[in-house]
């Protein structure tokens, strides 16, 4: 068994492993569970455990400073036990859970911990030393996936035997109660996701989606298409009338003063740097910490174009200095500021005159905007989207459900953040004022909410599977509640789990308590008979 552990342990590095991947996702559950079920023999199995707990976890999302719970370790641990137990994706949810919670608290202590070096980022700065800066910010990103993969083989080398023989012991009672309490968790994820978007201008369309699935049962990539449709059409400007192109017969054209645009300043850096600049931010939060947050994988992206402009250890140190200064951005639009800050520091380069303060206020400025669209934009949109397709395959234990999965978020996130990157840097501030003057940035916002919320909408009809064993009357004549419910609104106990989470989620309860309330409820209901 210590290869089979050693191979599971690699998949949980592999997981942690996506702060230097550029969040692509290959951390999820849905993409983990597979590979876990590859190493123990049941792929199968393995893409269900995986969907279920996509599900569970789909609002667990890193945004801003939040630490969500870690469901690389939870989701790794829990779906190799459940596998080898043969108990099933109930037990995999009792697992992923707790160990998730208590993983957390390691790694919010690691963020911790990781401000430490940044008086040695700081020395680095001063002497000019740009590799220090990126050796240091590789090591101590390196330091998550190294210290949760110890904890994981021990975990699984100590605690397999005693967990098996624990979940022998379980009776079929409590796994119902598991079970029952694991299709009510997705509301918590939902309830995230509508956190993000959900508002009074916006919130038909979540209603729309949630018809179109419990009415009509059209599958979710066809709510997403349509969602595309009418985010299209909402968002679209109404047609301006055209002046007349006829020139007038008064009108001396040879007396016209010819304006003229001052010249663009000649940009010098290569293709290939910039392409450097597209990778290095796929570490951008390799070494996030709770202090300066991703300053060292700024500075870590940008030192390419450093090494070109910049000859002294005087200009070097500076410049460094600049960039290891605090940062926090969406890592999908991270390279839009990246591009334009190399233009910046060209410029800066060529004229002695430049202001150097104006690239860290660019910097500051643009953070925060970016971060607002391009998370409402991913977590809102593509991750909704392709969670929906994915898991709907894979709770079927379909294969494609986890590539559609990747597919469907990196095609768009991975285009975007490349060609971002060019933009930045050619078109710089002039690009964001033309967005700014065409409303685009708050056209794609609106756009992304009304498409993120149709098919959040179609998810407690599509993906929860609540329902009531209860009856009224008597045992002749008795009468379900569900058949009842579903004649006035289908999915309704899904839809009503789901608001009332969102509720608690609006009152800031932590997502801790409510995950334990949702076994709690899903637990006892199962017991009385109230849910099934």
């Amino acid at each position: 068994m210590l290869a089979t552990y050693l191979l599971l342990t690699l998949i949980a590095v592999f997981g942690h492993f996506e702060d230097f991947l550029g969040t692509t996702l290959l951390s999820r559950p849905l993409i983990l569970g597979p590979l876990v079920g590859l190493v123990l023999g049941d792929v199968t199995q393995g893409v269900m455990i995986g969907a279920t707990l996509e599900l569970i976890f789909m609002g667990n999302i890193k945004v801003g400073a939040a630490i969500p719970p870690d469901i690389i370790t939870g989701g790794v641990l829990g779906t190799a036990f459940a596998i080898m137990s043969h108990k099933g994706p109930a037990i995999a949810l009792a697992l992923a859970v707790p160990i998730s919670i208590l993983s957390e608290m390691v790694i919010s202590g690691l963020f911790v911990f990781r401000a430490v070096f940044n008086k040695k980022f700081n020395q680095y700065a001063e002497a000019g030393d740009y590799k220090g800066v990126q050796r240091l910010h590789i090591l101590s990103g390196l330091l998550k996936p190294a210290l949760m993969g110890i904890i994981i083989f021990v975990a699984l080398e100590l605690g397999s035997t005693a967990i098996k023989s624990f979940l022998d012991l379980i009776p079929v009672w409590v796994q119902s109660g598991l079970q029952v309490a694991g299709n009510m968790l997705p509301a918590l994820g939902f309830a995230l996701l509508m956190n993000l978007m959900f508002n009074k201008r916006v919130a038909p369309y979540f209603f729309l989606g949630f018809m179109l699935a419990a009415y009509l049962k059209l599958p979710i990539i066809a709510i997403g298409g349509l969602g595309v449709i009418i985010a299209l059409i909402v968002t679209q400007d109404a047609p301006k009338p055209t002046a007349s192109s006829a020139p007038d017969d008064d009108f001396d054209f040879d007396d016209t003063p010819v304006e003229t645009t001052p010249a663009e300043p000649q940009h010098q850096l290569s293709k290939g740097t910039l392409r450097k600049l597209f990778l290095r931010s796929l570490a951008l939060e390799a070494n996030f910490n709770f202090e300066t947050w991703q300053n060292t994988g700024f500075a870590f992206a940008i030192i390419p174009v450093l090494k070109k402009l910049y000859h002294t250890k005087e200009a070097m140190t500076a410049a460094l200095k600049r960039h290891l200064q605090l940062f926090n951005t969406s890592p999908y639009g991270s390279t839009l500021i990246i591009g334009i800050t190399a233009a910046m520091e060209e410029q800066n380069a060529l004229d002695k005159d430049f202001d150097e303060e104006s690239i860290s206020s660019v910097k500051l400025g643009l953070m925060g905007p970016l971060a607002g669209v391009f998370d409402s934009l991913f977590w809102g949109t593509f991750k909704v989207i392709a969670a929906g397709v994915g898991t709907s395959l894979a709770i079927k234990g379909n294969i494609l459900g986890p590539l559609l999965f990747l597919i469907i978020f990196n095609v768009p996130h991975l285009l975007l953040r490349y060609n971002l990157t060019f933009i930045g840097y050619n078109a710089g501030t002039k690009f964001l004022q033309n967005l700014s003057k065409g409303n685009v940035m708050d056209k794609l916002t609106s756009g992304a909410a009304i498409l993120g919320l149709m098919v959040v909408g179609a998810m407690p009809a599509t993906l929860m599977n609540i329902k009531t064993p209860l009856n009224i009357g008597s045992s002749s004549s008795a009468v379900g509640v569900q058949g009842i419910l579903d004649q006035i609104v289908p999915a309704m106990i899904p839809l009503g789990l789901t608001f009332l989470v969102y509720y608690f989620v609006k009152k800031q309860v932590k997502t801790t308590w409510l995950l334990l309330g949702l076994l709690v409820l899903g637990f006892a209901g199962s017991i009385i008979h109230l849910f099934v």
